[in-house]
């Protein structure tokens, strides 16, 4: 090497050896990025350990309780497992395994209040989907507690069956008491097929010669029946003037208060009833089924207006899953029992009365019945029925002919309440009951009110049908065109007034102009009902509760407060300036945390 290439290689060793010595600053920074990611993710882990261990913690209590017997305690441990997804502030839908953990939950849950032989709980597969027992021991779940909530859970499917089936071939006496499905915080009405059961008529209400009033009336059954002017034939027998006088003596409130409550339900159901070519007073049935009742529970759980058991339910198209629980529905429970009622005319060959025995004890013990008989006639099998059958039939035509005659029967002064008027709208999947609200004017109990069936305050995961109130189909649609699909469940609804700009509308909501104007797209100004999008767990934007007909138990009025919300509040900031849990304050109002309060909205804050 010669001395002028070993002067440059000594020059370049010295140029590379300073550079190594220099500490770059973008060195520094990306490094100190990546610490920030690494933290970022170890919190957003943490916070989602955090949310499973929670959840993990009420739901391990929940099977204690459950194996305990305990169903109230169940029930409200398990709503709290619940809730703590939907009070996070995780994106669960994001999170695979906490979506999977939710969605799971749910499941067993609803699993467990109504099992059956091919819908027994999965607790193992729960535990190991969520993670619970890699957790302390508050919240893991052991093999033994889990298999012990599975053989719970087939131990009352069976329970059930043997009482469903005892009643169904009881011939004498009360039938056998049933464990009634569902947690102790589901609220059901009962039924009047358990009283029916065990009704005796007196001597005096089986009496008719002796009684000019009662035989004046048994004439006009067999004037009536001979003239066909209630749309099918049926025979005369004196059971059904017995029954008259029943209603017209100790019956009578219950006669009344049936009456009245028809109004709500019969126009539909005779139009229905018409449409599925079933005569339409058949309809009348309702009112011994559940005095038009749709949440009436019988001791065979049997539910809804037209008592469906589970499995008559399923046979005619009525949907059971954690999501709803159809036969307490208005429309489709009233379509599935006009149905099934058709289905059972022409087996027994036009002859209602048959149809109406099969109704109540199953088409097994009227099909045997008749055999025995050697006719297909009601009275001649009469004997061979079980007792509520025998007074079934009787009961509904004695009803058939007092709603038809009021005043002859000294039920004139009976004024049937008003028609429940609603519209049907098809609605996203897992679309939640407070935009729904929103959307049509009302209020989520209202809505619950309208549509039993669901079993909480979101629709299926699926497009479904909803009842909204009378009028606003048109107004719910419009609205939901406008609300992209991804979004349905982090949008709410204002109502804005003439003349208001985006800014009016900003600072009332507390959302930017920018974040509005991009949620109503085409919309120079506001005009209407405007969507504003929130922030939230991408679950539902409303407390998660079962299906009840009451209003949750309040605290004492004396311990409530009503406050007003300033603009740009949500809950969680009026929880802060009041010094109130922001949870409770959620709950109580039927609202979430994070939901943004309109400036001047009353806000009611219970007291500790």
């Amino acid at each position: 090497m010669n001395l002028r290439n070993f002067k440059v290689l000594v020059f370049l060793v010295s140029v590379f050896s300073a550079l190594a010595s220099i500490s770059f600053p973008q060195v520094t920074i990306s490094q100190s990025s990546n610490e920030t990611r690494t933290q970022d993710v170890v919190k957003a882990q943490e916070a989602v350990n955090k949310l499973l261990r929670d959840a993990g913690v009420a739901f391990k209590n929940g099977l204690v309780a459950y194996q305990g017997n305990k169903m109230s305690e169940a029930g409200d441990q398990f709503n709290s497992s619940v809730e703590a997804f939907l009070y996070s502030n995780l994106n669960i839908q994001r999170e695979a395994q906490l979506s999977a953990c939710y969605n799971q939950m749910v499941e067993t849950i609803f699993r467990m209040e109504f099992p059956a032989d091919n819908r027994l709980p999965q607790v193992k597969n729960l535990v190991q989907t969520c993670g619970w027992n890699s957790f302390d021991e508050a919240a893991s779940v052991d093999n033994a507690l889990a298999d012990k909530i599975t053989t719970l859970a087939q131990s009352s499917v069976i329970r059930q069956s043997t009482s469903v089936s005892s009643t169904a071939v009881a011939a004498n006496g009360p039938s056998a008491q049933a464990q009634k499905p569902g947690f102790a915080t589901q609220e059901f009405e009962p039924s009047p097929l358990d009283d029916l059961s065990k009704l005796q008529l007196t001597a005096e209400e089986q009496q008719i010669d002796t009684n000019p009033v009662a035989q004046q009336q048994y004439q006009y059954i067999q004037y009536a029946v001979a003239n066909k002017s209630l749309g099918f034939s049926f025979q005369v027998h004196p059971m059904i003037q017995q029954f008259i006088n029943y209603y017209q003596g100790r019956g009578r409130t219950t006669m009344e208060v049936g009456l009245y409550r028809s109004g709500m339900f019969m126009r539909m159901a005779r139009r229905i009833f018409r449409e599925e070519g079933v005569p339409e007073n058949v309809a009348w049935l309702g009112q011994i089924e559940s005095t038009w009742k749709p949440t009436a529970l019988s001791s065979a759980a049997a539910s809804g207006l037209w008592q469906f058991i589970p499995g008559t339910g399923s046979r005619f198209g009525l949907e059971r899953t954690a999501y709803v629980d159809e036969r307490n529905s208005f429309d489709e429970a009233t379509r599935a029992s006009a149905r099934y009622l058709k289905f059972l005319a022409d087996r027994y060959h036009g002859n209602w009365e048959l149809a109406m025995a099969a109704y109540n004890s199953g088409e097994g013990n009227v099909d045997r019945a008749v055999r025995r008989a050697g006719v297909e006639n009601f009275w001649v099998a009469f004997p061979y029925l079980p007792l509520e059958t025998r007074n079934y039939v009787p009961n509904i035509l004695a009803t058939i002919l007092i709603a038809n005659s009021p005043n002859q029967y000294g039920f004139g002064h009976i004024r049937p309440a008003p028609a429940l008027t609603y519209d049907r709208v098809r609605v996203p999947a897992s679309t939640n009951l407070s935009l729904l609200a929103q959307a049509s004017d009302t209020s989520v109990q209202y809505l619950r009110y309208l549509n039993p069936h669901l079993r909480s305050n979101a629709t299926p995961p699926q497009p479904y049908i909803v009842n909204v109130p009378a009028g606003h189909a048109k107004g719910v649609v419009a609205l939901f065109r406008r609300i992209p699909a991804s979004q349905i469940n982090n949008s709410n609804v204002a109502n804005s007034n003439s003349g208001e700009t985006w800014q009016n509308i900003a600072n009332r909501t507390g959302v930017s102009i920018a974040d509005l104007m991009a949620a109503n797209a085409g919309m120079a100004s506001p005009q209407g009902k405007v969507v504003v999008p929130v922030k939230g767990n991408n679950i539902q934007t409303i407390a998660y509760t079962r299906p009840t007909n009451i209003l949750p138990t309040s605290p004492a009025a004396g311990n409530v407060r009503v406050v007003r919300a300033k603009a740009g509040d949500t809950v969680a900031k009026l929880a802060e300036r009041y010094g109130a849990d922001a949870t409770e304050i959620a709950k109580y109002n039927g609202l979430l945390p994070n939901t943004i309060l309109g400036a001047g909205r009353e806000i009611k804050v219970p007291g500790k």
